[in-house]
């Protein structure tokens, strides 16, 4: 496992975390909620390409 995936997982919650209570302390929660739900969706794709990747790795070494 590459320790990238790792800092990017860690910057896109550090950058969302940032940004999550810059809006909550500007009275904008309803866009604060959405950015939130972005950034998850962001890493759950970097997670899922991984899975992906790691299926195909194992369907290869299986040869199924």
């Amino acid at each position: 496992m590459d320790i990238d995936l790792i800092f990017k997982i860690a910057a896109v919650g550090i950058i969302i975390s940032i940004l999550n209570q810059v809006l909550v302390r500007s009275g904008r929660e309803e866009q604060a909620t959405m950015t939130t739900l972005a950034g998850l969706v962001v890493v759950l794709m970097i997670v899922v390409e991984k899975i992906a990747d790691l299926f195909s790795l194992v369907k290869e070494l299986f040869h199924f």
